[in-house]
């Protein structure tokens, strides 16, 4: 990973709690999915919330931007229906209905008219998709997700600060 594990986490603002071998085990059986060993590591560190703003460069321009992708948080899971997150993985089969989303995916972060997901369509590994509704986008941004954190690099170092 290029950017150091620990500098990747900014707020865990819906105070997930921390992960367990449970939770993946519940996330993994109702996604119907293996999630990646390193989305899991770093959900470890910190149950998904707001990241320190990445970017992921694109060498075709996206509905968001001309070179690049965002990435301010991503979702962690959380199986107590007492924690109110916008920021859970367990919430994919919902936003997939509620939005009109392809099959297979799982979602990273998004506000409704996008999505970056974990991409299943292909098979058991996933590849990293940017899935924008409203603009009929669909990319590929990464083929794994150990690429895609990979190719992050603070959003600064692609818009300036």
């Amino acid at each position: 990973m290029a950017i150091p594990m620990d500098q990747f986490w900014r707020s865990n603002v819906y105070d997930h709690p921390p992960l367990t071998d449970e939770m993946i085990a519940i996330a993994e059986q109702t996604l119907g999915v293996k999630l990646p060993a390193a989305y899991i590591a770093l959900l470890r560190l910190q149950n998904g919330g707001e990241t320190h703003g990445f970017g992921f460069r694109m060498t075709k321009p996206t509905s968001w931007a001309e070179n690049h992708v965002p990435l301010n948080d991503m979702t962690g899971i959380v199986i107590d229906p007492e924690i109110c997150t916008a920021q859970n993985i367990l919430d994919t089969a919902n936003m997939t209905r509620e939005w009109n989303l392809p099959p297979h995916q799982a979602l990273l972060c998004g506000d409704g008219h996008w999505w970056m997901t974990l991409d299943y369509r292909q098979g058991p590994v996933p590849s990293v998709a940017w899935i924008d509704v409203e603009c009929d986008q669909d990319l590929q941004v990464a083929p794994s997700f150990a690429a895609f954190l990979e190719g992050l690099v603070p959003i600064a170092e692609i818009v300036g600060p």
